[in-house]
């Protein structure tokens, strides 16, 4: 390797060469290794005359010392030392020189020596320290003033704090213009010496410039890791790192044929249609394949990607490699509508692929997930179905499954879902051992400038809370768009932590191909339509290199619109839209070939005496030894084993049942959210902690049975639009687990109301996608005020797809095919047994669906909450109501009343009707899953009671509950012959008051309602 040595200016600084005689012209020095470099030239402004001893030959000699002191300081004499040291610092060579210490011994000399030399050492210290800051600048903030924006008008605000590298800056550390051809050893925190340990002022600033000041701008130092930091040092500042091979750049240019062709075919035949097409940011597509790649070569064999719009179709196209006839007749007006569900536009549907990578030979299956067109929704989503692939085949590392995030600028910076995700990435339960974001930085939000989108300078900072590195890049630089790709790769290999590359580029057109952007975006616009296209510059670039030759360019360009011609032809054929071609997330041995269930039958939900005593003792039990557990717990644990011996279960332990028969099963169950280990109302304690060891903890539910699944149940962080959407992912992956998120308090999901409105409701019907997740939320009124009261039901019944006015026609399977039917399962579980059964039947059903389980807070406690072992035992089910089994069912002419309802308002009317002594007159029949609604059950039992009264009664609010759902299918039932009337709070705007007697005197007006036998007489 040659390396080229500056000449020098002048010649206070190189002592040696102070004294060298005058060489007009480098002259090339044969060196060990057969390596060969050019020395300095060097140019005399003092008379050689005046240090006789260093004319002719002594000269050379000199000049050899002077190398080998660059090299190190003890390769030469202690005097030699000294005179380099005082001569680098500015003396002339007659006085920097100092007499060597005399045979004798005596150190005097030597001591006189280095005392006149101490205030020149000082200098030298100063202008090594100041070179050693100048060297940290540019590693701080050599980004500022990087070529970054290919439009050339950055948007990017530094507060107009003058960023101080440069030739013209070095000033201000304390060294003058004199210096730059003075020679400084460089400190051990650069590689842009590469070999050699010494340069001049003047090179280490060209090569910091080369480094950091070019297409690529790399913010790294606020890493607190040394390690890492050196690791990206060497990435960016080894001379000559980042150059191309010839195949690299072959390959780098058919690729980008691919990426610009695709969307040009697509604009060419649909002008008028969206696509939101990645023209401005072509590069993409390669940067993705170099990620794959990269990551293929070092052992990964699943790739799980989640993107927004942008691009999406040349991604499905051209990096999971999705056939081009399928997504070409996306764009058919006359294609039928979808074979199942209601479908989605095609730049928000996924797909799943495996396929062999050409560059690492081996296999890889990619995942491009659905999503809605909420930017960022489907970040926590790819991170839980990573998690959960990962921990389906033992990848405890992140080395064999990993996920790749793509952002628009102003989504990630204004996003706060980024920041949730981003704060999940290293909890031991959730991180997925490293992520690669991916920015695709239009420098524009819709319509919306940067400065008015955002406080950062970058819209990337949010990710310096992780350390992650974050590497800015010219998009319009295919080459250092694959080489950050590499890096960032390796980075995530290496270190198993996020890491963002930032792609800086533009949108050639609006925010869709039919919006006007120059209304809101002139002078931009006005630039973009002059930029060149990045596919050009490159192909002009590459044949001026020789890389290629124009016609072999324009045959690789005639190859592939010859590709996209034939496919689309053939995609004139297809007449059906078939979503399960867009499937992201196939479970192919839990349905049949065509992908449908292989059954309508839901097995017994019931389990043995042995096993419910069994699984009841474990829960009773601590079975680590040595283990000492709170005072407090120990009272729990002996009640529990009290309940076992007496054949009854409360809340917690029909849970327990229900987990540990399912674990014994195989079904691996993963319970998260706030506090969940222990449980908001201190009533679960899955978890038990030594008193004595810190961070020692016990999990019995893990020591059911040799060869059960395990259990994972984990506190969240405290998010919920994050982690219920990581826990929607995890859910994906198969659907052979129990996967539930508890809110603290049911009011908490509103926080992730875009996850249950965009995935958990409509998600089969948009992407025919089964999921099987459970949502636990506590709710209840209990005089605690409007907050942590209610879980909004009314919200969920809401969006429930049954028609109030239908009574469905019943069948054999009647209640199985509701639930396949229906898009999500909601119910209000009244006693432990019927949690037991729900939580059972949510596995054992031979299809997925979302279920809602709102939980109680008092009836966790209450002496009536509890259910026998009998209600438990084989043959026994969940039930999707109560009736009453009381006199009142025995005599049901007699019955005047029949009161509904659910949940725990049950155990306040069931309370107050023994006390009014109205057990025969009045029925009281429990609702225990109000969705799919139980039309044939609830028929049932108005058929059975012709004299009564129909009454819904609630603790709710009027309008909020469960009235509006349930009462017009109540009606339904009876054919419209018979009204049902409201017994429950009035409407309000809160969920509840924030008074307690209040509370108290709201809760008995509605009682007496629901026990007045004349309160509705009269009306109609």
């Amino acid at each position: 390797m040659h390396r080229l040595r500056t000449t020098v200016a002048r010649l206070r600084p190189l002592t040696a060469a102070q004294t060298a005689r005058s060489l007009s012209q480098p002259r090339l020095l044969a060196i060990k290794g057969g390596l060969r470099t050019f020395k300095p030239a060097r140019r005399l402004n003092t008379s050689v005359a005046a240090e006789p001893f260093l004319n002719g030959t002594s000269s050379n000699y000199v000049e050899e010392m002077y190398f080998a002191w660059l090299e190190n300081p003890r390769n030469v004499h202690k005097s030699w030392d000294i005179f380099f040291r005082n001569a680098n610092a500015g003396a002339p060579p007659g006085e920097a020189y100092q007499s060597p210490p005399p045979l004798s011994g005596s150190s005097q000399g030597l001591v006189k020596a280095l005392v006149g030399a101490q205030p020149n050492v000082e200098k030298l210290v100063e202008d090594h320290l100041a070179v050693q800051s100048l060297i940290r600048a540019y590693q701080v903030r050599g980004h500022h003033i990087a070529k970054l924006d290919p439009l050339d008008i950055s948007c990017v605000d530094f507060d107009d704090a003058p960023c101080t590298v440069g030739f013209q800056n070095v000033g201000f550390y304390g060294l003058a213009e004199s210096d730059l051809d003075k020679m400084f050893r460089l400190p051990t925190t650069t590689y842009i010496g590469g070999s050699e340990s010494s340069l001049p002022l003047r090179e280490i600033i060209r090569r910091l410039e080369m480094a950091y000041c070019q297409h690529i701008g790399v913010e790294f130092m606020f890493i607190n890791n040394m390690e890492q930091c050196q690791w990206i040092r060497q990435k960016f500042e080894t001379p000559g790192i980042m150059q191309s091979s010839l195949e690299e750049k072959k390959t780098l240019l058919a690729r980008m044929i691919r990426s610009t062709r695709f969307e040009e075919f697509l604009q060419r035949k649909w002008s008028s249609e969206k696509r939101f097409g990645l023209e401005g940011c072509e590069s993409l597509i390669p940067a993705l394949k170099t990620i794959i790649d990269k990551s293929s070569q070092s052992g990964v064999e699943s790739v799980i990607m989640g993107m927004s719009h942008r691009g999406r179709l040349n991604v499905l196209a051209n990096v999971i490699r999705k056939e081009l006839d399928q997504i070409f007749c996306q764009f058919d007006s006359k294609l039928e509508a979808a074979d199942e569900g209601s479908g989605d536009v095609k730049y928000h549907l996924g797909m799943y692929h495996k396929r062999m990578n050409r560059v690492s030979d081996r296999e890889i299956t990619m995942s491009l997930m659905a999503n809605p067109s909420h930017l960022e929704a489907v970040d926590p989503v790819v991170q839980g179905k990573t998690k959960a692939e990962q921990f389906y085949c033992g990848d405890t590392e992140g080395k064999r499954v990993m996920s790749i995030l793509l952002h628009g600028d102003a989504a990630f910076a204004g996003q706060g879902i980024v920041y949730e995700t981003f704060h999940l990435s290293d909890l031991p339960s959730y991180t997925t051992h490293g992520t690669i974001h991916v920015v695709v930085n239009n420098q524009i939000g819709f319509t919306t400038d940067p400065r008015m989108a955002r406080s950062s300078p970058y819209p990337t900072d949010v990710a310096r809370v992780v350390n992650a590195p974050i590497f800015h890049v010219n998009a319009d630089d295919p080459e250092a768009v694959v080489y950050v790709c590499k890096v960032a790769a390796e980075w995530r290999t290496t270190f198993h932590k996020d890491v963002v590359v930032d792609l800086v580029c533009y949108r050639r057109n609006g925010h869709n191909e039919m919006d006007e952007p120059m209304f809101t975006q002139p002078l931009m616009y006005k630039r973009i339509k002059k930029q060149k296209g990045v596919l050009q510059k490159f192909a002009e670039k590459v044949i001026a290199e020789g890389v290629v030759t124009t016609q072999a360019y324009e045959e690789e360009v005639a190859i592939y619109d010859k590709i996209c011609e034939e496919a689309y032809a053939r995609s004139k054929d297809e007449k059906i839209l078939h979503i399960k071609h867009w499937l992201d997330s196939p479970w192919p041995d839990f349905f049949t070939v065509d992908g449908q269930s292989k059954s309508m039958n839901s097995p017994s939900t019931g389990i043995s005496e042995e096993e419910l005593s069994h699984i009841g003792n474990i829960a009773a039990s601590v079975p680590v030894e040595d283990f000492t557990i709170h005072g407090g717990l120990s009272r729990i644990l002996k009640g529990r084993a009290n309940m076992v011996n007496q054949r009854v279960c409360d809340w917690a332990l029909g849970e327990y049942m229900a987990f540990g028969s399912l674990l014994k099963e195989g079904i691996h169950i993963r319970l998260s959210g706030q506090d969940v280990e222990r449980g908001t109302f201190s009533h679960r304690h899955h978890v038990l902690h030594d008193q004595n060891v810190d961070k020692r903890i016990c999990i019995p539910m893990n020591y059911m049975s040799p060869d059960q699944a395990s259990y994972t149940v984990c506190n969240s962080s405290l998010s919920e639009y994050g982690v219920l959407g990581f826990e929607l992912g995890f859910a994906m992956a198969s659907p052979n687990a129990l996967v539930l998120w508890e809110a603290q308090f049911g009011d908490f999901n509103n926080t992730a109301q875009c996850i249950i409105d965009q995935f958990i409701s409509s998600g089969q019907a948009k992407w025919v996608r089964q999921n099987g997740i459970v949502l636990l939320l506590p709710h209840g009124m209990e005089g605690m005020g409007p907050e942590h009261s209610s879980a909004r039901p009314e919200r969920f019944l809401q969006m429930c797809n049954d028609d109030p006015d239908v009574f469905p026609k019943l069948s054999e399977n009647f209640a199985v095919r509701q639930l396949y039917d229906c898009n999500w399962i909601v119910v209000n579980c009244s006693t432990p047994a019927n949690y037991f059964h729900v939580l059972r039947r949510q596995i054992l059903q031979p299809f997925r669906k979302p279920l809602i389980v709102f939980t109680p807070k008092s009836l966790l406690r209450h002496p009536e909450a509890k259910s026998s072992f009998d209600d438990m035992l084989p043959a026994t089910d969940f039930k999707r109501i109560i009736p009453d089994d009381g006199p009142a069912a025995a005599s049901p002419e007699k019955v005047k009343r029949v009161i509904f309802c659910t949940g725990k308002i049950y155990y306040e009317l069931a309370r107050e009707r023994k006390n009014r002594g109205m057990d025969d007159t009045l029925a009281v029949i429990r609702i225990e899953q109000l969705s799919p609604f139980p039309f044939d059950l609830v028929k049932a039992e108005t058929d059975r009671y012709p004299n009564a009264d129909l009454v819904w009664c609630q603790e709710e609010h009027k309008n909020q509950g469960y009235h509006d759902y349930v009462k017009p299918r109540i009606r339904t039932t009876t054919n419209h012959a018979r009204p049902v009337w409201y017994a429950g709070r009035d409407p309000a705007a809160a969920p509840a008051t924030g008074n307690k007697p209040t509370h108290l005197m709201e809760l008995q007006r509605l009682v007496d309602t629901a026990f007045d036998l004349e309160t509705f007489s009269g009306k109609k």
